[in-house]
């Protein structure tokens, strides 16, 4: 995950950025702001972090959010991208302590993606753990078919 360069110049604790609690909430405007403003001066800036380095056939780069991230990849690396959406009912997320902001869960950084994009994988996470565990098991045996 990509946040400001130095949370601790700011006395913010990058571990609990990373999770789901109150404190992060208290500054995701902010780092959803930074990450905006760094968007528009370079649209790769966070796509090229992500791989910066990576050596191994496979990589995951978990929680794209826009189309031009999408894009990136897609131009950057063809057709050996492929694209998978991790889905759960909104019943589902509530259970699991999401609460919907307005001006945050609507902006583009949480649903960017929702249009524009034709997923080569659509799973759904609802709970149901062997039926998560098949569908990952047949999105893994066809990368490992394709290395």
């Amino acid at each position: 995950p990509l946040i400001p360069p130095s949370p601790q110049e700011h006395g913010l604790d990058f571990e609990r950025l990373l999770d789901a609690s109150a404190y992060k909430e208290r500054f995701r405007q902010d780092m959803i702001r930074w990450g905006e403003e760094k968007r528009r001066a370079d649209p790769g800036f966070f796509c090229r972090a992500a791989v910066q380095g990576a050596l191994q056939p496979v990589w995951v780069v978990s929680d794209t959010r826009r189309l031009s991230d999408v894009e990136w990849f897609r131009a950057a690396y063809g057709d050996v991208v492929q694209t998978v959406r991790v889905v759960a009912t909104e019943e589902t997320r509530k259970r699991r302590n999401w609460v919907f902001v307005a001006g945050v869960d609507d902006a583009e950084s949480e649903c960017g993606l929702d249009q524009g994009v034709a997923f080569d994988w659509v799973i759904t996470n609802d709970g149901d753990e062997a039926a998560l565990g098949e569908q990952l098991e047949v999105l893994v045996q066809s990368l490992h078919r394709n290395l």
